[in-house]
């Protein structure tokens, strides 16, 4: 199964985003200071609908 977790956050960090602070679980919390956007990334993320949903609440297209 595949795991997106790592793809997921090089976009969002290639994308403005940085990490703010662990979430509940294996929850993390990331936002992008210029644009004020939080999303929330699971460290466990095997979705790629999932995965998408991250990005697009990001405001990114999809990768996957």
């Amino acid at each position: 199964m595949a795991d997106y977790y790592r793809d997921v956050v090089r976009y969002l960090r290639d994308n403005g985003y940085e990490f703010k602070r662990q979430g509940r679980g294996d929850h993390e919390i990331w936002w992008n200071s210029l644009s004020g956007v939080r999303v929330t990334v699971d460290r466990k993320l095997k979705s790629k609908v999932t995965a998408n949903e991250i990005l697009k609440d990001a405001g990114l297209p999809k990768m996957f």
